[in-house]
C-alpha cells in the first residue's frame, strides 16, 4: 500500500514551505549559485565559439543566459497560479541542446537558433497544459531513469576536471586538491553537527580553492582583469523565418530534445518533492505542471534573446540531503545571485577562477547522491519484472550511446548527433518501451456519469458487468463493488455535499471510470475534475486525526486501504486521476 506515513527526509530541518534564517538562506543561495552559474556561462560560450559566432553575439548570449536563469529560478520557487514548481529548482543552460545549437548557428545563423528555441519552448508550454495526457509514459520508471542518466552524462566531464593542472605545476597538485575537497565535504556531512552540515559543501569548496591557490591553480589574473560592473551591447539576433532546409532538418531533433528536457524537468521536480517534506507525500503534479511551464517560459525568453535553451536542474536535491534545508527561499536567493552576477563581470570571474579539481570534486559528491535519488524515484510504487526491464535496458543503452560504443558512425550522423547524449537516448528508449507495454494492455471497459452520490448505482452495475466479463466469481465481484463504493464516498468530501441536493452532481463535474484486468486482478481508474484534496495523502494520515467530523470519511478510507493493494492519486490542474489496484482473492484467480 502506498502512503505508509514514514518520513522521506528524517534529517530535514526546514521543509519547502518553511522559512529558514536569513543568513542561512542567503548563504545556501550563494553556495548553490556559485557552484552552478558556470554552466550558463560555459555552455553558450562553447556553443558560440565552436559555431564561429562573433564576440558580440557570444558576450550577449552569456549575459542573457545567466540573467534568464536567475529570473526563472525565482519563478520556479514562488509558484503562483499555474506558474512555478514551488521547490528549490535551479534553471540553467541545457547541455542536451549543445550539439543541436552548434548545428543551428553553424549551418544557419544565431537567428535560426532563436527560431528553433522559440518553437521548442511553445511545444513545452503545450505539454505543460496537457501533462495528464502523457501520464502513462511519464512514469516513475522513465523519470527515475532520466535522473540516473544525468550523472552518466556529466561524470566524464567532472573526471577530466579533476586532472586540470597548470603548466609547470606539480603532478600531485590536482589529485591532492580534489581529495581534500571531497574528504572535507564528506567528513563534515557524515560526522559534523547538524548546524555544521549545512555548510559542508561551501566549506569544502573554500578549503579546496585555498589549497589550489597555494599551488598556483587559482586564476588570479582573470579576476584582476575583469571589470566590477558592466553589461554587453544588446545583440539579440531576431528570427529566421525563411523555414529552409536547415530549419526542417533540425526541427524534429529540437522537439524531441525539448520532450526529453521536459521529462528531466518533471524528474527534477518529483525528486525535489521527495526530499523537501518531512512526511511522505504523493507527488503533486500541479507543481510538476508549474515546473514545466517555467521551463517553457525560460526557453521562450532564451529564444527571444537569442541564447541557448535552458533546462531545470536537479542538483538541489542532493544539496537538501546534505544540508537538511529545502526552504524555497533558498532558490529565490540563488536566482537573485544569478541576476547580480550577470551585471558583475568580476564576480563571475571569481567563480570561473575556481579550479577544475575543486568544482569537479564538489559536483562528484552531488551527482553521486543524485544517482541514488534517481534509484529511489524509479522504485516508487514498487518494482516488478516489466518495470525492471524498462529501467535496466534504457539506462544501459543510454550509457552505451553516450560512451560512443553503440553504432558510433550512425549515432554521430543521425539528427546532428542527438542520440549521443545519454539523457536523450536513454530517455527515448524508456519512453518507447513504456509505450509498447502500454499498447499491450487490454482495452479498458469504460463508463461515464455525473459525479455525485447518484453515480453509485451506475458504478455498481458497471463493475458487476466487468467482473462477469472477466470470468471472476462472486468474491472478486463483491470486492470490486466495495472498492467502487468506498472510492466514490472518499472522493465525495462531506463539505462538497453541503447545500446540495443529494442527487445533484457537485458543480456539474463528470466522472469517468476505466476498469482493466491484469495479472493480479483489476485496475480501476477514476478521472474527475480537480479539487484541493488528495486521497493518497489522506490514506497515509488515517488514524492520526481524531476530529469527530472526519470519522465517517476515515471509515471509507480505512475500508479502501483494506480492500485495495495500492492507491495512487495524481492531481493536475485540469484533471484528478485516482488509480486503484484491486488484487483478486485466491478463489477468484
Amino acid at each position: 500500500m502506498s502512503g505508509n506515513g514514514q518520513s522521506r527526509a528524517p534529517g530535514l530541518r526546514y521543509q519547502a514551505d518553511e522559512r529558514a534564517p536569513a543568513a542561512l538562506t542567503i548563504g545556501l543561495g550563494l553556495q548553490l549559485a556559485v557552484t552552478t552559474v558556470a554552466v550558463p556561462i560555459l555552455v553558450p560560450t562553447a556553443i558560440m565559439r565552436i559555431a564561429g559566432a562573433p564576440d558580440s553575439t557570444l558576450l550577449w548570449a552569456v549575459f542573457a543566459a545567466v540573467a534568464i536563469s536567475g529570473v526563472t529560478t525565482v519563478l520556479q520557487a514562488v509558484r503562483f497560479g499555474r506558474i512555478g514548481g514551488g521547490h528549490m529548482l535551479v534553471m540553467g543552460s541545457s547541455t542536451a541542446f549543445i550539439g543541436l545549437s552548434i548545428a543551428a548557428v553553424a549551418e544557419g545563423s544565431p537567428a535560426m537558433l532563436a527560431t528553433l528555441v522559440v518553437i521548442a519552448a511553445l511545444f513545452q508550454l503545450l505539454l505543460s497544459t496537457r501533462l495528464a495526457l502523457f501520464r502513462r509514459i511519464l512514469t516513475p520508471a522513465v523519470s527515475g531513469t532520466v535522473i540516473m542518466l544525468v550523472p552518466v552524462t556529466v561524470m566524464p566531464i567532472l573526471f577530466r576536471m579533476l586532472n586540470e593542472t597548470p603548466d609547470g605545476g606539480p603532478a600531485y597538485a590536482a589529485p591532492l586538491i580534489a581529495t581534500v575537497t571531497i574528504l572535507v565535504i564528506l567528513g563534515i556531512s557524515l560526522k559534523g553537527s547538524p548546524g555544521l552540515r549545512l555548510w559542508a559543501p561551501i566549506i569544502g569548496v573554500v578549503i579546496g580553492a585555498a589549497l589550489a591557490a597555494v599551488f598556483g591553480l587559482y586564476d588570479v589574473d582573470r579576476v584582476a582583469a575583469a571589470p566590477w560592473l558592466g553589461t554587453p551591447d544588446i545583440a539579440a539576433p531576431g528570427f529566421d523565418t525563411g523555414f529552409g532546409p536547415v530549419f526542417w532538418s533540425l526541427l524534429p531533433a529540437f522537439l524531441l530534445t525539448a520532450m526529453i528536457c521536459t521529462i528531466r524537468a518533471i524528474s527534477s521536480n518529483v525528486a525535489l518533492q521527495r526530499v523537501s517534506w518531512r512526511g511522505e507525500r504523493p507527488p503533486d503534479f500541479r507543481a510538476v505542471q508549474g515546473t514545466v511551464t517555467v521551463d517553457g517560459l525560460s526557453n521562450l525568453l532564451c529564444g527571444v534573446a537569442g541564447t541557448v535553451p535552458n533546462t531545470t536542474y536537479s542538483v538541489a536535491a542532493p544539496l537538501v540531503e546534505i544540508t537538511g534545508v529545502a526552504a524555497r527561499a533558498v532558490a529565490i536567493a540563488t536566482g537573485a545571485v544569478f541576476l547580480a552576477l550577470a551585471f558583475m563581470p568580476k564576480a563571475v570571474a571569481v567563480v570561473l577562477a575556481i579550479p577544475g579539481p575543486v568544482v569537479g570534486a564538489y559536483l562528484i559528491v552531488l551527482t553521486a547522491l543524485l544517482f541514488i535519488i534517481g534509484i529511489g524515484l524509479s522504485m516508487q510504487g514498487g518494482m516488478d519484472y516489466r518495470k525492471g526491464i524498462v529501467i535496466g535496458v534504457s539506462f544501459w543503452l543510454g550509457v552505451g550511446f553516450h560512451s560512443g560504443v553503440i553504432f558510433p558512425e550512425f549515432v554521430a550522423d543521425f539528427a546532428g548527433g542527438i542520440l549521443g547524449n545519454g539523457i536523450t537516448s536513454g530517455g527515448l528508449v524508456a519512453i518507447l518501451m513504456t509505450l509498447f507495454m502500454d499498447l499491450r494492455r487490454s482495452r479498458p471497459s469504460r463508463m461515464e456519469a455525473a459525479f455525485g452520490p447518484a453515480a453509485l448505482p451506475e458504478i455498481r452495475e458497471f463493475l458487476a458487468a466487468f467482473a462477469s466479463r472477466s470470468g471472476w466469481d462472486g468474491a472478486m465481484a463483491d470486492r470490486l463493488d466495495a472498492v467502487g463504493e468506498e472510492a466514490l464516498l472518499t472522493l465525495l468530501r462531506p463539505e462538497e455535499e453541503e447545500d446540495q441536493d443529494e442527487d445533484a452532481p457537485p458543480q456539474g463535474r463528470r466522472l469517468r471510470l476505466d476498469a482493466t484486468r491484469n495479472e493480479s486482478g483489476a485496475v480501476l481508474e477514476f478521472v474527475i475534475a480537480p479539487r484541493d484534496y488528495n486521497v493518497q495523502e489522506r490514506l497515509a494520515l488515517v488514524g492520526e486525526q481524531d476530529d469527530a467530523a472526519t470519522i465517517e470519511q476515515e471509515i471509507s478510507l480505512r475500508l479502501l486501504r483494506h480492500l485495495a493493494s495500492s492507491v495512487h492519486h495524481q492531481q493536475y490542474h485540469d484533471l484528478d486521476i485516482v488509480t486503484i489496484q484491486v488484487k483478486a482473492p485466491p478463489s477468484a484467480e
